[in-house]
């Protein structure tokens, strides 16, 4: 029987970011922006995710590094995703997508395979939590 982890990658390389965002709804769509600092480069990356009710999950990237991905459950989307060091092409193949959305936060969880240029790179994991501010006061938000 053939491994079925063969060619990717295995491993629990978490990251955690907590950081403040700004939030809209237009159309019906939820919208939510923050800039993500890179350590020990200049420059930022801006992050605008628009969340469609349970059938899409878009995360654009501008800036230092810049993709557009699409997230659809049981399907595969591919993008380009450049970098300072050169552009790959990106697949991303949702196997399940959960989205919750209530008045005072927005809950997501992507599982996906990742592959860059055709070749299987990994098995990924999202997780996103986004919540109000005034409706969670006791979350500190580092500055």
């Amino acid at each position: 029987m053939e491994d079925p982890t063969a060619g990717y990658e295995t491993g629990d390389d978490s990251i955690e970011v907590v950081t403040p965002a700004s939030y809209y709804c237009k159309n019906g769509k939820h919208y939510i922006i923050y800039d993500e600092i890179l350590e020990g480069k200049a420059g930022t990356i801006r992050n605008k995710i628009r969340i469609t009710g349970n059938e899409t999950v878009e995360i654009m990237k501008s800036g230092a590094a810049s993709s557009h991905m699409i997230f659809q459950k049981n399907q595969k989307n591919q993008t380009y995703y450049q970098t300072p060091y050169g552009q790959m092409l990106i697949g991303v193949n949702t196997k399940n997508m959960e989205v919750d959305v209530a008045e005072d936060r927005i809950n997501v969880s992507l599982d996906y395979e990742l592959d860059v240029n055709h070749e299987p790179l990994a098995d990924c994991r999202i997780r996103m939590g986004v919540m109000s501010k005034t409706t969670f006061p006791g979350v500190q938000i580092p500055s």
